[in-house]
């Protein structure tokens, strides 16, 4: 079943109120209290001398009114004492500046004394809590690496990081082939000479950052991991978890949910369609205009279709926004029905529990602007009204809406094709996550669900796959993918794919690299293409003419291998930028344009009827979103105004910012 909860701070209210609190939050249908995350000062004011008579009375309050507690290990915010005895936990950014107490994640993981005092307080905790049955679940810190804290550049980084190398390569001279530091005369000598790549006169090598990055995420992942050790060895079977963010802030989420039990996320539509709009869309691109306080739905259902794809699993929203927020552009209130939107969309991509950020708003600090379900009088607020009013949707909502089997389509994502492209993207306005999310977005506009998946995930249940770029080529991802499409799958691979080694060294082989032989074609010239310039294409498909702009890849099939688009005009007239290959008894595909949205929508229908899926294709308006089960269709109109939209014979009107049931189509 579906479960609501909250993030509650009972150490920022006097104790006389949290037993009105408690009856407030069950009366309101709520069953999960979150609790913890921001308090080691308050759980350990001084060095070993450990307070836990407020967390007790709290969690006895809570517990006492049926609440099931989420404890936080509070790692986000080592406290002042902490940081006067050892200033060096201070993590240190890329200029070479030493960062300073008086916010959060003020910490590096790398530091010795750091990992030694995590260890000491998530202990204390979990002798104190790891048997009580009314704590439920664990979550480690609290978004890691929010803030542009994945990467340090400390001393300790730079010690972790050599030792890192030397297990990587073994050697100096392994090290310094695959860096190319034959170029401009950076050959190393000494294992001692290599620093984090920072406070350099130019750019760093590209082989060298990426590594970094690597190495940074996982530093994070490690640190982690010291945390999961110590709950699994108090606390035997209980879940646990760590709160993600859309944007992952530079750590690999797919090594990450390796050591959890469950992916969960924090959900801000409002705020991440003013913070995300610019990282997801292309400046040439038309862009969605939803009700103002609703957010882009293609950008939180692609933050959502992430945390899903990460185990392949049900996941949970473990702070979704409950009214305005601080932290964005313009910070919009919101109206009745946007929480309700909110929770449905989430439980449609796969959650199978919101948790709401956050119970009361505060009065103090740095966020005084933030909303909860109670404002800061304690009386409700908008969101307060709208769960209520959820409690007769939970079982409907488990029913409809629980992701269960995969879409017919998945769509390739990975964090180290996206470090690499993002270091020398080669071109203005050419981004990896603006890659990715131009074809989730295309497959929302058809009606059809994508899974967002990593390269080593099970391919075998879909009908399609798309790959946006498989820009680092590896033997592990050529082997997946010729074992998919050989055994029947239809794959689409676009552009720069097969371009990089392992190492950010350009490959030596004929483009697209390993993948050659899989696509069936050679890739003989690539162009950046600036403003205004295009490269007609025709087509013997009817629809599927146009003009490649932005970037365009001239492509010659090998004998057999049929030519879907071919150019017209230009330095690449005659060579092909669509191909498509018999590979054992299914088809590769290799797009050498970049994808434009119309356009590519006409082609996914192509793709769509070739690869055999047999559910319906739609044309949905920007904004209104559609998830099927055998249960019935759901209809999400984010738009502030209504939208009318065909299925088959029959025409449904959508209300503004609404959602609507449907019987499934014939």
């Amino acid at each position: 079943m579906m479960k609501l909860g909250v993030c509650y701070y009972p150490e920022h209210w006097p104790m006389d109120r949290w037993a009105i609190d408690a009856k407030m939050m069950r009366s309101m249908g709520l069953e999960i209290v979150r609790i913890g995350e921001f308090a080691w000062a308050k759980m350990e004011p001084q060095e070993g001398q450990y307070d836990w008579h407020w967390l007790d009375e709290a969690i006895h309050i809570l517990s006492q009114e049926g609440l099931k507690i989420f404890l936080c290990t509070p790692t986000a915010t080592p406290p002042a004492w902490l940081v006067q005895a050892h200033e060096e936990i201070l993590p240190v950014d890329d200029r070479g500046m030493r960062r300073r107490f008086g916010s959060r994640r003020h910490y590096c993981v790398n530091v010795p004394v750091y990992r030694e005092a995590t260890r000491q307080i998530v202990t204390a905790m979990l002798k104190r809590y790891g048997a009580r049955s009314e704590v439920i679940g664990w979550q480690i810190d609290n978004e890691l690496g929010c803030h542009n804290t994945v990467r340090c550049y400390c001393d300790d980084c730079a010690a972790s990081f050599r030792t890192w190398l030397q297990k990587r390569y073994g050697s100096l001279e392994a090290l310094n082939e695959a860096w190319g530091t034959v170029f401009w005369s950076q050959v190393y000598t000494d294992w001692k000479q290599i620093r984090p790549p920072s406070q350099m006169v130019t750019e760093p090598n590209a082989s060298q950052v990426l590594d970094y990055w690597r190495f940074s995420s996982d530093s994070m992942i490690r640190y982690l991991e010291l945390q999961t050790e110590l709950i699994r060895s108090y606390a035997p079977g209980i879940p646990i978890t760590t709160n993600l963010m859309g944007d992952s802030g530079g750590i690999d989420y797919y090594k990450l949910s390796q050591k959890i039990d469950f992916v969960s996320w924090d959900s801000y539509p409002t705020g991440y369609y003013e913070t995300s709009t610019d990282l997801l869309y292309s400046s040439w691109e038309t862009r969605p205009n939803p009700a103002f306080d609703l957010g882009d739905p293609y950008i939180t259902g692609f933050f959502h279709a992430i945390m899903h794809g990460s185990k392949q699993k049900p996941f949970w929203v473990m702070e979704q926004q409950a009214g305005n927020i601080n932290w964005g552009v313009y910070n919009p209130g919101i109206r009745p029905g946007s929480v309700r939107l909110w929770t449905w969309h989430a439980a449609a991509e796969g959650a199978e529990a919101v948790v709401f950020f956050r119970w009361r708003a505060c009065l103090y600090a740095q966020e005084q602007f933030h909303s909860g379900l109670l404002h800061h009088d304690a009386t409700p607020d908008v969101g307060a009204g709208d769960v209520e009013g959820m409690a007769g949707d939970l079982a409907r909502m488990t029913a409809r809406t629980q992701k269960t089997d995969p879409s017919p389509v998945a769509l390739l994502y990975d964090y180290e094709d996206m470090w690499a492209m993002d270091l020398q993207p080669h071109r203005r306005g050419f981004s990896y996550s603006r890659l990715v999310f131009l074809w989730y977005r295309v497959f929302q506009r058809l009606g059809l669900g994508v899974d967002i998946l990593p390269f080593h995930a099970d391919l075998s249940p879909y009908r399609l796959v798309i790959a946006p770029t498989v820009y680092i080529g590896s033997s592990e991802k050529r082997d997946a993918l010729e074992k998919y499409v050989g055994n029947g799958g239809h794959l689409l691979v676009g552009i720069r794919s097969g371009f990089k080694r392992v190492d950010n060294r350009v490959t030596d082989v004929l483009l697209p690299g390993l993948l050659r032989g899989l696509t069936g074609s050679t890739v003989t010239d690539w162009y950046a293409l600036p403003p205004n310039v295009g490269y007609p294409f025709h087509s013997p498909l009817p629809g599927l003419e146009g003009l490649a702009e932005v970037w365009a890849e001239g492509l010659l099939p090998d004998p057999g291998v049929e030519a879907l688009q071919v150019y017209s005009d230009g330095p690449f007239a005659g060579k092909a930028s669509l191909t498509a290959h018999r590979y054992g008894v299914g088809v590769a595909y290799y797009y050498g344009q970049y994808p434009q949205l119309e356009p590519t929508m006409r082609l996914s229908v192509e793709l769509i009827q070739r690869a055999g899926i047999k559910q319906p294709i739609l044309d949905l308006p920007d904004g209104v979103i559609v998830k099927w089960n055998d249960q019935g269709l759901l209809f999400f109109n984010f738009n502030e105004t209504a939208m009318e939209i065909s299925v088959g014979a029959t025409t449904l009107c959508l209300p503004g910012r609404a959602l609507v049931e449907h019987p499934n189509f014939s």
